[in-house]
Protein backbone atom coordinates (compact mmCIF):
# COMPACT_ATOMS: atom_id res chain seq x y z
CA UNK A 1 0.00 0.00 0.00
CA UNK A 2 1.35 3.43 -1.00
CA UNK A 3 0.95 6.48 1.16
CA UNK A 4 0.31 9.95 -0.24
CA UNK A 5 -2.34 12.25 -1.64
CA UNK A 6 -4.37 11.63 -4.72
CA UNK A 7 -4.57 14.17 -7.51
CA UNK A 8 -8.20 14.95 -6.62
CA UNK A 9 -7.29 15.75 -3.01
CA UNK A 10 -4.51 18.09 -4.11
CA UNK A 11 -6.82 19.90 -6.56
CA UNK A 12 -9.51 20.34 -3.90
CA UNK A 13 -7.02 21.80 -1.41
CA UNK A 14 -5.60 24.12 -4.08
CA UNK A 15 -9.10 25.34 -4.98
CA UNK A 16 -9.92 26.03 -1.33
CA UNK A 17 -6.70 28.00 -0.87
CA UNK A 18 -7.40 30.01 -4.04
CA UNK A 19 -10.92 30.89 -2.82
CA UNK A 20 -9.58 31.99 0.56
CA UNK A 21 -6.84 34.08 -1.04
CA UNK A 22 -9.25 35.84 -3.41
CA UNK A 23 -11.63 36.68 -0.55
CA UNK A 24 -8.73 38.18 1.43
CA UNK A 25 -7.65 40.32 -1.55
CA UNK A 26 -11.20 41.59 -2.03
CA UNK A 27 -11.29 42.49 1.65
CA UNK A 28 -8.18 44.67 1.28
CA UNK A 29 -9.69 46.90 -1.43
CA UNK A 30 -11.38 49.35 1.00
CA UNK A 31 -8.17 49.64 3.02
CA UNK A 32 -6.22 50.41 -0.15
CA UNK A 33 -8.72 53.13 -1.14
CA UNK A 34 -8.51 54.67 2.32
CA UNK A 35 -4.72 54.57 2.15
CA UNK A 36 -4.65 56.38 -1.19
CA UNK A 37 -7.13 58.96 0.14
CA UNK A 38 -4.96 59.53 3.22
CA UNK A 39 -1.98 60.09 0.92
CA UNK A 40 -3.98 62.59 -1.14
CA UNK A 41 -4.84 64.61 1.96
CA UNK A 42 -1.22 64.50 3.15
CA UNK A 43 -0.06 65.63 -0.31
CA UNK A 44 -2.41 68.63 -0.15
CA UNK A 45 -1.01 69.55 3.28
CA UNK A 46 2.52 69.32 1.87
CA UNK A 47 1.52 71.60 -1.01
CA UNK A 48 0.04 74.02 1.52
CA UNK A 49 3.40 74.23 3.28
CA UNK A 50 5.10 75.06 -0.02
CA UNK A 51 2.42 77.66 -0.78
CA UNK A 52 3.04 79.36 2.56
CA UNK A 53 6.79 79.47 1.88
CA UNK A 54 6.06 81.05 -1.49
CA UNK A 55 3.69 83.58 0.10
CA UNK A 56 6.23 84.59 2.72
CA UNK A 57 8.79 85.22 -0.06
CA UNK A 58 6.57 86.91 -2.66
CA UNK A 59 3.61 88.35 -0.75
CA UNK A 60 1.06 86.47 -2.86
CA UNK A 61 0.24 82.87 -3.69
CA UNK A 62 1.54 81.50 -7.00
CA UNK A 63 -0.10 82.81 -10.09
CA UNK A 64 1.76 82.36 -13.33
CA UNK A 65 4.46 79.77 -13.78
CA UNK A 66 7.40 82.14 -13.33
CA UNK A 67 10.41 79.88 -12.81
CA UNK A 68 13.00 82.53 -13.70
CA UNK A 69 11.51 85.33 -11.59
CA UNK A 70 9.24 83.89 -8.91
CA UNK A 71 8.10 87.21 -7.51
CA UNK A 72 7.41 89.03 -10.76
CA UNK A 73 4.02 90.30 -11.78
CA UNK A 74 1.10 88.18 -10.63
CA UNK A 75 -0.87 86.31 -13.25
CA UNK A 76 -3.70 83.98 -12.30
CA UNK A 77 -3.30 80.21 -12.90
CA UNK A 78 -5.63 77.30 -12.33
CA UNK A 79 -3.51 74.24 -13.09
CA UNK A 80 -1.64 71.88 -10.78
CA UNK A 81 1.13 71.59 -13.37
CA UNK A 82 1.63 75.37 -13.45
CA UNK A 83 1.53 75.47 -9.65
CA UNK A 84 4.21 72.79 -9.50
CA UNK A 85 6.40 74.72 -11.94
CA UNK A 86 5.96 77.95 -10.00
CA UNK A 87 6.81 76.38 -6.64
CA UNK A 88 9.78 74.31 -7.78
CA UNK A 89 11.27 77.20 -9.75
CA UNK A 90 10.90 79.82 -7.03
CA UNK A 91 14.07 79.06 -5.03
CA UNK A 92 12.16 78.40 -1.79
CA UNK A 93 13.73 74.98 -1.26
CA UNK A 94 10.95 72.93 -2.82
CA UNK A 95 12.19 70.46 -5.41
CA UNK A 96 9.05 68.41 -6.03
CA UNK A 97 5.30 68.84 -5.60
CA UNK A 98 3.39 65.56 -5.18
CA UNK A 99 0.63 64.54 -7.57
CA UNK A 100 -2.31 62.15 -7.32
CA UNK A 101 -1.23 58.52 -6.75
CA UNK A 102 -3.64 57.30 -9.43
CA UNK A 103 -2.27 57.60 -12.94
CA UNK A 104 -4.03 60.05 -15.20
CA UNK A 105 -5.41 62.14 -12.32
CA UNK A 106 -4.17 65.48 -11.02
CA UNK A 107 -4.86 67.56 -7.96
CA UNK A 108 -6.62 70.88 -8.49
CA UNK A 109 -5.49 74.41 -7.68
CA UNK A 110 -7.15 77.77 -7.99
CA UNK A 111 -6.40 81.28 -6.77
CA UNK A 112 -8.27 84.53 -6.59
CA UNK A 113 -7.53 87.39 -8.98
CA UNK A 114 -4.82 88.98 -6.80
CA UNK A 115 -3.15 85.94 -5.20
CA UNK A 116 -4.37 86.58 -1.66
CA UNK A 117 -6.28 83.31 -1.32
CA UNK A 118 -6.22 79.84 -2.86
CA UNK A 119 -7.88 76.45 -2.90
CA UNK A 120 -6.25 73.03 -3.38
CA UNK A 121 -8.34 69.94 -4.04
CA UNK A 122 -8.19 66.20 -4.62
CA UNK A 123 -10.79 63.73 -5.80
CA UNK A 124 -11.13 61.02 -3.15
CA UNK A 125 -12.09 57.43 -3.91
CA UNK A 126 -14.16 56.86 -0.77
CA UNK A 127 -17.42 58.80 -0.99
CA UNK A 128 -18.00 58.21 2.75
CA UNK A 129 -14.66 59.66 3.83
CA UNK A 130 -14.83 61.77 6.99
CA UNK A 131 -12.53 64.30 5.30
CA UNK A 132 -15.33 65.21 2.89
CA UNK A 133 -17.44 66.40 5.82
CA UNK A 134 -14.63 68.70 6.97
CA UNK A 135 -13.75 70.24 3.59
CA UNK A 136 -15.25 73.32 2.00
CA UNK A 137 -18.12 73.02 -0.50
CA UNK A 138 -19.18 74.85 -3.64
CA UNK A 139 -17.15 76.26 -6.51
CA UNK A 140 -14.17 78.24 -5.29
CA UNK A 141 -11.81 80.05 -7.70
CA UNK A 142 -12.98 77.79 -10.53
CA UNK A 143 -12.51 74.54 -8.56
CA UNK A 144 -15.71 72.55 -8.05
CA UNK A 145 -15.65 71.26 -4.46
CA UNK A 146 -18.62 68.94 -4.78
CA UNK A 147 -19.18 65.21 -4.63
CA UNK A 148 -15.99 63.31 -3.81
CA UNK A 149 -13.74 66.36 -4.24
CA UNK A 150 -11.97 67.34 -1.01
CA UNK A 151 -10.98 71.01 -0.92
CA UNK A 152 -8.82 73.08 1.39
CA UNK A 153 -9.18 76.84 1.10
CA UNK A 154 -6.89 79.43 2.60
Amino acid sequence: MRKGFTLIEILIVTAIIALMASSVLVGFAPAQRQGRDARRIADLRQAQNALELYYSKCGYYPGGAQAASPCGNFSQISSWTNLSTALTGSNIGVSRIPNDPSSGKNYLYGTDSIGSSYVVAATLEDANSSALRNGVAGTIFGVACTGKVYCIQF
